[in-house]
């Protein structure tokens, strides 16, 4: 406790004498300090800047391959279907400083989804945009960062993937604010600060964004095999202060019925919960394309819709005795 305090003290020594030297350097130079608030605004801007795709990769698992343990919440007895590599382009993951350093990138969780009969994964990869720029502008660069990304996949999910893949002719597979959503980890809300906020709104909401944004989900660092190095590829996880929680998926299962023309009517999710009492300790989430139920410290699902649907009609029932959340979404009807 006492240690908490005296770091405390010295957090708010330290503020205070910034405030000073800002307050010193709006009366004195108030050019220099307009131009340091525009740098501020601009930096946290970039920093805080949405994860964008870039380009899509169709892997396949390695023909012979041992079959991946079974992991709750997928469906058993199904086999795995294709897996697609969403690379995506992000200015909060750090670029080399020079080209020996290693790369970094950031991972969103491995998800399965099942929609109308298929069944594939998706894993979203994120790199600098500088990485991906260079890599685009040749050709080797570009064929070289791309097996560096399968064989990072391979190492982090345990997976065997064969050499043959994909950059399919779409950048992203499934929607872009759920790419987004896993690659963040949570939602955080991005600044938008004119040139006329006065500092100490804007320096708040820039320190705290910059501290919200580095407390989780640590990019990991690829080293490419160079020279001097026993391994082909050497991956480091970089420190966290933050741990994500980790959370099962519940088994599910979704279908689209149809009317005799084949025209889809709903889109109805059957959620498996055996650990839920009542609805009461679900949060449950659904815009037009896609759902996601939390419920505290057991489950979390993320999945996008294979229709857009009509959320303000959509109902949801719990069947206490079979522990089982019932989604029906009616599909929206297209605009005139």
């Amino acid at each position: 406790a006492t240690a908490a305090v005296a770091m405390a003290g010295a957090a708010l020594a330290a503020a205070a004498q910034l405030w000073s030297l800002l307050d010193e350097m709006a009366e004195n130079e108030p050019q220099a300090y307009g131009r340091f608030l525009r740098q501020q605004r601009d930096e946290a801007e970039r920093l805080c800047a949405p994860p964008e795709p870039h380009l899509c990769l169709r892997a396949r698992p390695a023909v012979g391959a041992p079959a991946a343990q079974p992991r709750v919440g997928l469906l058993q007895g199904v086999v795995a279907g294709p897996l697609f590599i969403n690379v995506c382009s992000w200015r909060r993951v750090p670029a080399p400083k020079a080209p020996a350093d290693p790369t970094a990138v950031s991972a969103g969780p491995l998800e399965e989804v099942s929609a109308e009969g298929d069944l594939y994964s998706i894993i979203d990869i994120a790199y600098n945009p500088d990485v991906l720029q260079r890599a685009e502008e040749n050709p080797e660069r570009r064929e070289r960062l791309i097996h560096l990304t399968l064989k990072f996949v391979e190492e982090r999910w345990n997976l065997t993937l064969s050499n043959l893949y994909t950059v399919e002719s779409f950048k992203l597979k499934g929607s872009l604010e759920m790419m987004q959503r896993r690659l963040k980890g949570r939602q955080m809300p991005t600044p938008h600060l004119s040139q006329n906020t006065k500092k100490e709104l804007m320096l708040d909401q820039l320190l705290h964004t910059l501290e919200a944004e580095d407390g989780s989900d640590a990019p990991v660092l690829l080293k490419g095999g160079s020279g001097g190095q026993a391994k082909g590829h050497l991956i480091e996880e970089m420190a966290s202060t933050e741990l994500p929680e980790k959370l099962s998926t519940p088994v599910y299962e979704m279908i689209t019925v149809k009317d005799a023309n084949k025209k889809p009517l709903n889109v109805e999710l059957k959620i498996h919960l055996p650990e839920v009492n009542s609805v009461s300790e679900c949060d449950l989430r659904i815009s037009k394309d896609d759902v996601i139920i939390e419920v505290p410290e057991k489950y979390k699902l993320q999945l996008d819709l294979p229709e857009l649907v009509d959320e303000e009609t959509t109902t949801a029932a719990f069947n206490t005795r079979k522990r089982v959340l019932v989604i029906t979404a009616p599909v929206a009807k297209p605009d005139p």
